[in-house]
Order: structure tokens, then sequence, then C-alpha cells
């Protein structure tokens, strides 16, 4: 869990560097990354959702 959740933070980061304030794509972009790191590890594709808080 531990490798996903930088994973994650890796992913954030680049979509801020970036500029990215559309939230699909920043959905979109965890979910794909996610999924790839999932079916490296596992061989399974579970279903992703991705929930963003606005704070």
């Amino acid at each position: 869990m531990e490798e996903a959740r930088e994973l994650m933070e890796k992913v954030l980061d680049n979509c801020v560097g970036k500029g990215c304030t559309d939230w699909g794509k920043i959905k979109t972009s965890i979910k794909d990354t996610l999924s790839d790191f999932i079916w490296k590890k596992t061989k399974r594709r579970p279903m992703i959702l991705p929930i963003i808080m606005d704070i």
C-alpha cells in the first residue's frame, strides 16, 4: 500500500507541475496509473473509483 501511496503522490505532483486543473483528467491519470501498478503486482484488474475531495 505504501508503494501505491507514493505512486499517487508522484502522479498528483506531476499534474500540479503541468498546471492541470481539470478534475476529470486528474481522476483519469490516477485511475490509469494505479490500474497499471496493481496489474503488475497482482495480475488482476480491480475497479478503481478515484474520489477527489475539495477542502
